[in-house]
């Protein structure tokens, strides 16, 4: 074997297969010809790897936050299509890079630290003997999807992080003239005066002429296109079709024993259970729960926990020995079992009797299931009646003529199910629009399965492309519409002619009573009574609030019409005020520092390790095929509108 092995390294072949590693290794270098382009790492960052595995745990925990925030499913598919991969992705690779950057700086938990707060997760400790068990420890990692490797690493970055908050917040604080400057900005007190522009103060507009209201609809054609509308042949398959359906009695006792013991209830306890080392510590713990201590003082005393089984059938209790003896005690007895895992103390707290359920009890019930399948099965029936007609070549119509059932007409119907008139359309639901949208003109679906035992097909039979509604139907209210556009320019034009006039040097209130209007003078506004103002829209707010002194404005009034307002006064709090505020936002201010800070830090982190992500294997590690070539920016995309 030997021998051979040299005359191969000699011959031609093995030199070409060395020149062609050398050729590799100068091109990718050593590290990547041997691991570089094997690996399953969504996230490097210095000497920290996250793999594929990894990401996808954290990726359903995300996903799954995600759905009972939206209180609905959440597909892998839809997930990655809102590009939360993406960004979970670089939100590992912050954090990894963060973890890296402290451990360079020696930021790093010593293994008694470790040690310490390990002893702090009763999971991991056995129940009896009170000490670490390592076989529960990896056994409870591995249920949630863990290794002690990876855990061990989160745990230490969990510790790392938490000391360095530490640090960095103990003692910081926040200038006294940060504070001052917000509460300058919070009570800061101004006065405005203003006077009204409303419609009667102005030339009413004439009535438009066609051309105009179409060069109106033009202008505003993606608010007035009337969506895409269609007309549906619809052919259903009902139970209300098949009539009504005889029950069988023996199919009816058939199911009643077959269901017999989920229909039942069982007998459920309320146990107390104290594990116990030995006999003589049993009957101790036996002793005291006779005397009615309190069974979690009891449990702590011999360093356990109790295990409570509030109301729990026999097979909730973990321990099946256990379970059989403690369902065997009457109600306030307390034993000592030997069971399977261990000795233990038990005591009866209550007992509440099961119940048997009879034939009689639950006939209704039972005929009831029983005559639905039946009807269920008469509508599968009919639909597979209806696709051997189509399987012969009839159209929807002639097909649902020969199963015998009738069809109907839908529409016209958007694609959200509403009419012409915007109501809804009675008889469709959301798959069957999703079906009818999905086909052409003419087009035929395949029967398909509504739920609840029924079934459709669905034919499309006429489309009305998008379009703008004629003129004659819409003409009054665009009459309307138009009319209060130019009534709204005309009192802009007025109120902006006026406005100029008191930039000019006029007083407000000459003006105002050339234009027929009083001024109206709104004093001591600051930033936290503004939402109680009731004379001043947001709008006029925002420009008061926006000016300095002596500007001049127009904004929307609170009702239909302008106003022309004036900045007229800006004072800033007094010196008792001003000092109580000051104090009391500090320290909302210094925690918004330290948030900063902290942020600044994880961006300087990713910025100095220089982390990389793999989009491509993280696709793989959700089983999604990579990127196509020229998309690969769409998710990065999405990822950012996320944010």
């Amino acid at each position: 074997m030997l021998s051979a092995t040299r005359q191969f390294a000699k011959s031609w072949v093995a030199a070409v297969l060395i020149g062609l590693l050398v050729v590799s290794f100068a091109i990718f270098g050593v590290n990547d010809a041997f691991q570089g382009n094997y690996t399953n790492d969504v996230v490097k960052a210095g000497s920290r790897h996250v793999s594929g595995t990894d990401f996808r745990r954290e990726f359903d925990n995300f996903r799954k936050g995600a759905e009972e925030q939206t209180k609905r499913p959440i597909s892998i598919e839809e997930a990655v299509e809102a590009g939360l991969d993406r960004r979970l992705m670089e939100e590992i690779a912050t954090r990894e890079s963060f973890g890296e950057m402290l451990r360079k700086i020696g930021v790093h938990p010593s293994d008694r630290l470790m040690e310490s707060e390990l002893r702090k997760i009763p999971a991991f400790f056995d129940q009896v003997s009170g000490a670490f068990d390592k076989a529960l420890y990896q056994q409870r990692l591995n249920e949630n999807g863990l290794t002690p490797a990876r855990f061990e690493t989160l745990l230490r970055d969990q510790i790392a992080e938490s000391h360095t908050a530490a640090a960095m917040v103990n003692g910081l604080r926040v200038p006294r003239a940060y504070g001052a400057l917000t509460a300058i900005y919070e009570l800061e007190a101004r006065d405005v005066g203003y006077f009204m522009i409303d419609p009667r103060s102005v030339p009413q507009p004439a009535q438009p002429t066609d051309a105009q209201l179409q060069a109106f609809m033009k202008e505003n054609a993606d608010r007035m296109t009337l969506p895409e509308f269609r007309v549906l042949t619809v052919v259903a398959f009902t139970p209300a079709q098949v009539g009504e359906v005889k029950v069988d009695p023996a199919e009816v006792q058939k199911r009643f024993d077959f269901r017999k013991d989920t229909l039942s209830r069982p007998e459920t306890r309320t146990l107390i259970q104290i594990p116990a080392k030995d006999a003589a510590a049993a009957q101790a713990i036996a002793g005291r729960l006779t005397k009615g201590e309190d069974p979690a003082a009891i449990a702590k005393s011999t360093g356990v926990e109790a295990i409570i089984y509030a109301d729990k059938p026999q097979s909730a209790v973990a321990d099946k020995r256990v379970g059989a003896a403690a369902f065997a005690l009457k109600d306030g007895q307390v034993s000592v079992i030997q069971g399977d895992l261990g000795m233990a103390v038990v005591k009866v707290a209550k007992v509440t009797p099961g119940q048997v359920v009879t034939i009689d009890q639950v006939r209704p019930q039972i005929e009831a299931e029983v005559r639905k399948d039946a009807a269920a099965e008469k509508v599968y029936a009919l639909s597979q009646a209806y696709e051997d007609a189509r399987a012969d070549g009839a159209n929807l119509v002639e097909a649902a003529k020969k199963a015998g059932v009738p069809t109907f007409t839908i529409g016209p119907v958007t694609q959200q199910g509403q009419g012409q008139q915007g109501q809804p359309v009675a008889g469709v639901t959301p798959k069957m629009l999703e079906l009818a949208y999905s086909l052409p003109a003419g087009g035929e679906s395949e029967v398909q399965d509504a739920g609840e035992g029924q079934y459709f097909a669905v034919r499309v039979e006429r489309v009305i492309p998008k379009a703008l509604p004629p003129l004659a139907e819409v003409k009054p209210q665009l009459t309307r519409f138009w009319m209060m556009r130019e009534l709204v320019k005309t009192m802009q034009t007025r109120a902006d002619e006026l406005a100029a006039r008191v930039r000019k040097g006029e007083s407000l209130d000459a003006v105002a009573a050339s234009a027929g209007a009083k001024v109206v003078n709104v004093t001591n506004l600051d930033r936290q009574n503004a939402a109680q103002n009731t004379a001043l829209s947001r709008d006029a707010l925002g420009k008061a609030f926006s000016g300095k002194q002596g500007d001049v404005f127009t904004a929307e009034g609170t009702q239909f019409g302008l106003i022309v307002g004036k900045l007229t006064a800006v004072r800033a709090p007094s010196g008792p005020t001003l000092a109580r505020i000051t104090e009391d936002v500090r320290p909302q201010l210094t925690m918004a520092l330290f948030r900063d800070l902290g942020a600044d830090a994880r961006k300087a982190a990713r910025t100095e390790v220089k982390a990389k992500v793999y989009p491509d294997k993280a696709r793989a590690a959700l089983g999604l095929p990579p990127i196509e070539k020229g998309k690969a920016a769409e998710p990065a995309a999405k990822t950012e509108k996320a944010k």
